[in-house]
């Protein structure tokens, strides 16, 4: 069973039709003593990392969650869902994450000839074949994202993948059981569909 969490701010129904669409139980829940219970936990995200937090705080989601984790609960973060895994974010200085991953969230610099937010298809640069999310996903595939700030991740030998947007910045990462992808999968067609299904087949 995979528990995907409502705390008000995600793509819950997308992700949760992905995840269905290829066989997966899922249940959605925004109550703290059910995510433990599950065999894989889904975090999404869409919106402002102050705001999430909040939500997370007020449901009192963020025990749960990381003690889900650790009890080596498989988890995934989903855009903002992976950014809420660092200690803190660049968006919102003065509120703390989850810190389950080091590093920090970062905005993307002003460059010239790029727009931000970072919105559209852009290629995944593969740095580890081992991550067990990206079986059958070939280099420079192309998935979507939309997001204004990226993870800053300092334990080098978690990133999986990475993306070239302005700056190199981490798209996949993998810790153990924490799985955590900036862009959207369930947007992402046949390549995200691919990295769902490597999910559920954990």
């Amino acid at each position: 069973m995979i528990g995907i969490i409502d705390y008000g701010m995600g793509n819950i129904h997308s992700v949760q039709k992905a995840l269905q669409s290829m066989g997966a139980e899922t249940v959605v829940t925004n109550r703290p003593s059910d995510i433990v219970t599950y065999e894989k936990i889904v975090l999404p995200g869409v919106g402002a990392f102050d705001d999430a937090v909040l939500e997370l705080e007020k449901r009192a989601l963020v025990k749960a969650i990381k003690d889900a984790v650790g009890n080596n609960k498989i988890f995934l973060g989903i855009c903002l869902g992976m950014q809420l895994l660092f200690p803190e974010s660049e968006e919102a200085r003065d509120t703390k994450g989850l810190n389950l991953i080091k590093g920090a969230v970062r905005k993307f610099a002003v460059k010239k000839g790029f727009k931000v937010p970072h919105m559209g298809w852009n290629q995944l640069n593969v740095r580890n074949r081992k991550c067990p999310i990206l079986k059958g996903v070939p280099d420079k595939s192309y998935v979507y994202f939309c997001h204004s700030y990226y993870p800053a991740v300092l334990e080098k030998e978690i990133i999986a993948a990475t993306c070239d947007y302005i700056t190199d910045f981490t798209s996949l990462l993998w810790k153990e059981n924490i799985y955590g992808v900036q862009f959207h999968p369930e947007k992402s067609q046949g390549v995200g569909l691919k990295i769902l299904r490597n999910f559920v087949e954990l």
